[in-house]
């Protein structure tokens, strides 16, 4: 077990967890900021965790869920307050419902996550601040340090695989629940270089195209809450057209938007997309949440091949980077 240490402090009310890692420092780093590896560890054994959201910057925000052995949800939040990169990070841990409204009736606790070298590996200490003995009591008692401890004994199969899976994999696809799917890929590139490239018109043409062939005459960019957008791609023969048009709900620089998408000229749903970026020690992790009216428009825009288009672009994006 990689915990090697618990320490209860009741009267400056924390808790200290200790875990060391034979991993290099960046790699234990991104298993935490990285939504598809948390949520693998998040949870503990007979509970795995499914993240919504994953902002990993000051004043971002985390949803995520734990499922039970008999299908039950259990919604937590996290609220960002401080990051350092490589040396901590500091959150609100809180008890929510689906929507990510917190709830009253149990406590919110203060959460350090301090990364340090040890040796040839890594070392965390998680600390946790409590509100009050009470809140301190009520936890303990619900089992919080047991499923810490379970948890983070489930890091080292993670970061075994960690490097192997941010590279080679190319654009996923990951279903979740039963109208959501998000579609992740690791692009060589800073965070504020990328989401550069979904604000600059200019940089966007040259990128977001999907097959060879086309073009993207129409490129209207949100940069404001309330605006719409509106993009529209061309055969460069002429002889196909299409494009969407949407409203930017959310913009919170450089890590997450929320916008609605609607295919243009069609009576089809409209479909909430969230982009998360998150930076990573190979790259810029691309993540688009996507909540759709239904399994089956969810299956229907999949089958489009969605991610095979997004992949090529993902692919000419990367490459735009490393020239610049």
């Amino acid at each position: 077990m990689p915990v090697t240490s618990v320490t209860k402090d009741p009267e400056n009310l924390t808790m200290n967890i200790t875990a060391d890692f034979a991993a290099p420092l960046p790699r234990v780093w991104d298993a935490y900021l990285d939504a598809r590896k948390i949520e693998q560890f998040w949870g503990p054994p007979g509970y795995p965790a499914t993240f919504l959201r994953h902002d990993g910057i000051p004043g971002g925000v985390s949803r995520y869920y734990m499922t039970g052995p008999e299908g039950e949800q259990y919604h937590g939040r996290w609220d960002w307050s401080e990051v350092v990169e490589h040396k901590f990070f500091e959150v609100i841990d809180s008890f929510a419902d689906a929507e990510g409204t917190l709830n009253p009736d149990l406590p919110s606790t203060r959460m350090v996550f301090s990364f340090d070298p040890a040796g040839d590996g890594s070392r965390i200490t998680v600390t946790a601040h409590f509100a009050s003995v009470e809140a301190l009591e009520q936890l303990l008692a619900m089992g919080m340090e047991e499923g810490t401890r379970q948890a983070m004994g489930q890091i080292d199969a993670i970061l075994a695989d960690l490097r192997s899976f941010s590279r080679g994999e190319g654009t996923t696809v990951q279903l979740i629940g039963e109208s959501q799917a998000r579609v992740s890929r690791v692009v060589r590139g800073s965070r504020e270089a990328v989401w550069n490239a979904f604000e600059d018109p200019a940089l966007m043409k040259q990128w977001s195209l999907g097959p060879d062939g086309w073009s993207m005459p129409v490129c209207d960019i949100a940069t404001e809450i309330g605006q719409d957008y509106r993009f529209e791609w061309e055969r460069e023969d002429g002889s196909e057209r299409f494009g969407f048009t949407g409203t930017l709900l959310e913009r919170n620089h450089p890590a997450y938007m929320v916008t609605t998408e609607k295919m243009i000229g069609t009576e089809g749903p409209e479909v909430r997309n969230e982009l998360t970026l998150t930076q990573l020690d190979e790259g810029t992790l691309i993540s688009y949440l996507g909540t759709y009216p239904s399994a089956e428009v969810r299956e229907q825009i999949l089958a489009t091949g969605m991610a095979d288009g997004m992949e090529i672009g993902y692919q000419r994006l990367e490459k735009l980077l490393q020239e610049a």
